[in-house]
């Protein structure tokens, strides 16, 4: 079964925040009435966990109507997972057809954290999410970052291109080609670490990565992520669409932030 309805249109920029499984349903809630629609052209994006997307659907909805007519955008709301059945006996999982009833519009695959053990994800689970993910009328989020690193800058770059650019081939194989995508790029080693990686290597990635989708029908942005904080947008913008957030955001003055240096950097 497929969801008729196409995703909404994301505004040139986008910001996402990820409260992976840190707040309860009362901070969740609280913490999305906190939020305030950012200014055009930004769309901003929730990953709260599954319980409390109704609630957050229900926020999130009184917030955009009433945003409806001004100069912010609606802030969309999205989902950690999916599993790559609509339905089906499958215990435990999250149909990809229930996030988009409950008016998601993301989904986010493939995160380090899913990868690793315990879970143990691959590109080939990852891609049939992705497919799962498009049948049912959501853009997915596919998290992609390299594991090592070395001393050497330029040793670094080739690490992070060569594993990175497989994660991407598996999806750019499988999906159609005129549907968007969404690559968050966070270097494993930066998730959670004190500083994000350098601008430069960032910037490099992202650019050869880029070389991979030139042709394509469909929108392909690029985030980053990995201890992304204020400052980064400076250096960034240009080389990326957006910023995926974590703990970071996870304080809605920090959010505020970063949409005001976005907004004075245009």
């Amino acid at each position: 079964m497929m969801a008729s309805s196409l995703p909404p249109p994301l505004a040139p920029i986008l910001i996402g925040i990820s409260t992976k499984m840190y707040f309860d349903l009362p901070t969740t809630t609280k913490y999305i009435s906190s939020l305030s629609n950012p200014p055009s052209p930004i769309s901003l994006f929730i990953i709260p966990s599954f319980p409390a997307l109704p609630a957050a659907q229900q926020l999130l909805a009184d917030k955009n109507r009433l945003a409806q007519h001004s100069q912010f955008c609606p802030i969309l709301l999205g989902a950690q997972n999916c599993h790559h059945e609509d339905t089906g006996p499958f215990t435990g999982e999250v149909s990809p057809l229930m996030l988009k009833q409950l008016g998601c519009s993301i989904v986010e695959l493939g995160h380090a954290e899913r990868r690793a053990s315990p879970f143990h994800e691959t590109d080939e689970m990852i891609t049939l999410k992705a497919q799962a993910a498009i049948r049912n009328g959501l853009v997915p989020l596919i998290c992609i970052g390299e594991r090592a690193r070395s001393a050497v800058a330029s040793e670094s770059v080739g690490v992070a291109i060569r594993e990175c650019s497989a994660q991407i081939k598996a999806i750019l194989d499988a999906v159609p080609g005129d549907r968007e995508l969404i690559f968050a790029y966070e270097p494993v080693w930066a998730i959670g670490a004190e500083k994000p990686a350098l601008s430069y290597h960032i910037a490099t990635v992202v650019g050869q990565l880029k070389q991979s989708v030139q042709g394509r029908e469909g929108a392909v942005r690029w985030l980053y992520g990995g201890s992304a904080g204020p400052g980064i947008w400076e250096d960034l913008k240009g080389a990326v669409d957006g910023l995926f957030l974590g703990r970071f955001a996870h304080d809605v003055g920090n959010v505020e932030m970063i949409l005001k240096e976005i907004s004075k950097a245009r």
